[in-house]
């Protein structure tokens, strides 16, 4: 089970941390994917990163602003979100994927388990 949080309403040029936590069953290897879906639009990949850390993937749209990082000690990844814009209203999706953990799919058909999502809402 996946368990996102840290969802919230911000000024532009804010920042937010997003945490993703998983519970129950755990894997000692995985990717774990950031999405969001904007309203009216359909979902779309942001970040994501493997279980050792050293694959990480960022969209154009938030590369520079968003940094993805895990905790494993913790079963946690974060999305840590700055110098946020209003285009970064959505609803954020983490998402694990086991059946391949070295490198990061922007394709979220890949993807095995999901949480439930949490609403970031940048006013301008």
């Amino acid at each position: 089970q996946l368990q996102a949080s840290g969802g919230g309403l911000v000024q532009t040029g804010g920042s937010l941390r997003l945490s993703c936590s998983a519970s129950g069953r755990t894997f000692s290897r995985y990717v774990m994917g950031w999405f969001r879906q904007p309203p009216g639009k359909e979902r779309e990949f942001v970040a994501g990163i493997n279980w050792s850390g050293r694959s990480t993937d960022y969209s154009d749209s938030v590369k520079g602003r968003f940094s993805i990082s895990e905790d494993n000690a913790k079963n946690t990844v974060y999305l840590q979100m700055n110098s946020l814009k209003p285009e970064d209203t959505a609803v954020y999706y983490c998402a694990l994927r086991v059946w391949n953990s070295y490198y990061v799919s922007l394709d979220d058909a890949e993807y095995d388990y999901w949480g439930q999502g949490t609403q970031v809402t940048v006013s301008s």
